[in-house]
């Protein structure tokens, strides 16, 4: 069974309608032209997408009892403005000039900024546009997730879960900054960065919410559920993220190839690298990691030192491992049929993927 038959192609199609509607009425006053591209760059950035955690976050409420009603939909698809949110702020901070094979948001304020011949620096200007483009999503995804629809008593059962999200995510920002401003990292402590900054927002706390959203309140076996299934498959997640952020193919992670090596994230993979690298290798990596400038030449030889340690295979063996553990948990809580099988077409879906 695959995730289109138990309903992914529905529930893709109502988050994008959801999203339209409420994007469509929100910027203040509509077709002005100076606004206009805030309200283009928020458009073609929410075009695209897996929808992973609005998918999520519905399959918990099924999984919970929940029947298909219009709010949940849109309670679901305000994730995507929060990830949205992570995205332009990310690409602020690590100077990515594409996302999705488009250029970012700061990139593309900045050209609009040297097209126009405004005065001042077209850089900070494009910086500066997009932290507010960012800042504004963030506040559509909490107006998004009130306004809803679902009842009051559920959201504020969930609106714990839904507070805590975010402070974990904005947390994992600040910790990823901070590890690579350290300069060194042990696969501890880039796990939690992953598991704060992507991990937990991703996957497991969507499924909490769904689940909360749905029961009206936390129950032991939805906590085993999010911690067993929803952390592993959230690690699992992360780990495919390092290695597509090296060995992905540009064509279809739409940024160029070895991005996350010239921005110098400070992953589990490279973590593991350095662990099992010899010290002159070791220091070529240390070297090369984090040049703005490294070359096809540069990203090929950190590659060959990836796969020469072994670390490469070890990540991919680790989410094999995460994913037979998360599968597992999964067969042993008491939801619905059609939600188990949903929710393990979507893991293997988030770990198998090649964007």
């Amino acid at each position: 069974m695959t995730t289109d038959a138990v309903g992914m192609s529905t529930l893709r199609t109502q988050v994008e309608r959801a999203l339209g509607e409420f994007v469509e009425r929100q910027l203040p006053a509509p077709g002005d032209p100076e606004l206009e591209p805030l309200r283009t760059a928020a458009d073609e950035l929410l075009a695209g997408g897996k929808r992973l955690r609005p998918a999520f976050c519905y399959w918990g409420w099924r999984g919970a009892g929940g029947t298909d009603v219009p709010a949940i939909f849109t309670a679901a698809a305000s994730l995507e403005l929060l990830q949205a949110s992570a995205l332009v702020h990310d690409d602020v901070m690590d100077k990515s000039d594409l996302r999705r094979g488009m250029p970012s948001a700061h990139r593309r304020f900045q050209a609009l900024h040297e097209k126009s011949a405004w005065y001042g620096s077209s850089e900070q200007f494009g910086e500066g546009a997009a932290i507010l483009l960012g800042n504004l999503l963030l506040i559509w995804s909490g107006e998004m997730w009130r306004t809803s629809g679902l009842p009051p008593e559920s959201l504020a059962a969930a609106q714990p879960v839904h507070d805590h999200m975010r402070t974990e995510l904005m947390c994992g920002q600040y910790l990823d900054l901070l590890e690579q401003a350290h300069g060194e990292n042990t696969f501890e402590s880039a796990l939690r960065v992953a598991l704060f900054k992507s991990g937990k927002y991703s996957v497991e706390q969507p499924l909490r919410l769904g689940l909360v959203l749905a029961g009206g309140r936390l129950a032991p076996w939805m906590d085993e559920l999010c911690t067993g299934y929803g952390t592993r498959v959230g690690i699992a997640f992360q780990l495919r993220d390092d290695i597509l952020g090296v060995f992905g193919d540009p064509a279809q992670t739409g940024k160029p190839a070895g991005d996350d090596l010239r921005e110098g994230k400070r992953t589990m993979l490279v973590a593991r690298t350095l662990a099992a690298a010899s010290p002159g290798a070791a220091q070529t990596v240390r070297r090369l990691l984090g040049d703005p400038g490294l070359d096809e030449r540069g990203v090929d030889t950190l590659r060959q030192i990836i796969g020469e340690t072994g670390a490469l295979q070890e990540c991919e063996d680790l989410i094999g491992d995460y994913l037979g553990d998360a599968l597992s948990a999964l067969d042993e809580a008491p939801i619905t049929v059609e939600a188990r099988a949903a929710l393990t077409e979507l893991a293997i879906a988030a770990t198998s993927r090649k964007t």
